[in-house]
């Protein structure tokens, strides 16, 4: 697959790859695959692909949205779906320190402590927050991301927005290398795979899916 998500994180967009000398149409190992997997999983569309293709390693790029629900009570609808808020949130802040994160850097004080890459380096294409309606959120783009990455920096997100750090807290984490001195690791309920990129543009826009909670969002 093209990124192993924690139990309890969301995906609109996984992708994953097998081989098969069996000869059917998309649309039947679509509706094949589909009878056979929980409620909770779906094949949305099925593609053809050369041999070489493979999810994870063929992959140039990863999005992950994570989404605030802004509000004093938390929804018994969306629970599971978002993190609640509770607290005003300073985005001017928060979209500030984002700005630390690009660019090629190490990101050991955002890596797990169980995180087996080989090395911290990470490329960060783009990070900023946004608000649509009740909902913030954060959209991050790296080539690759660590384990439990975006759940840490968002954790450290939210000390800056809270007001206990300020924005250059973030680019002094980066510098210091030690996951000890970042703040706790956000809930995983609030994060979603959203996009995964490939060369020659294999996956179109038309097939991507957007949170359920941001569907009459733009």
């Amino acid at each position: 697959c093209a990124g192993r998500t924690d139990s309890g994180v969301h995906a609109t967009a996984q992708v994953v790859h097998f081989d098969t000398p069996i000869d059917r149409g998309v649309k039947a190992w679509e509706l094949g695959v589909n009878s056979l997997l929980p409620p909770t999983i779906r094949v949305t569309k099925a593609i053809v692909v050369d041999d070489k293709f493979h999810a994870r390693f063929s992959a140039v790029y990863r999005r992950y949205n994570y989404i605030l629900h802004s509000r004093p009570i938390a929804s018994a609808l969306v629970s599971d779906l978002v993190t609640t808020q509770r607290r005003t949130l300073n985005v001017d802040g928060m979209n500030e320190a984002a700005q630390f994160l690009l660019g090629e850097q190490d990101f050991t004080s955002f890596r797990a402590a169980g995180c087996q890459s080989k090395t911290a380096n990470r490329c960060v294409i783009d990070a900023c927050f946004s608000q649509r309606g009740e909902f913030l959120v954060f959209s991050i783009c790296a080539n690759a991301f660590l384990q439990h990455m975006v759940r840490n920096i968002m954790g450290s997100m939210l000390a800056v927005g809270g007001g206990a750090k300020t924005p250059q807290w973030i680019e002094g984490l980066l510098a210091a290398k030690d996951r000890s001195l970042a703040a706790i690791t956000a809930p995983p309920q609030g994060l979603y795979l959203v996009e995964v990129g490939y060369p020659d543009d294999l996956l179109s826009p038309a097939m991507l899916v957007k949170p359920p909670v941001l569907a009459s969002h733009n």
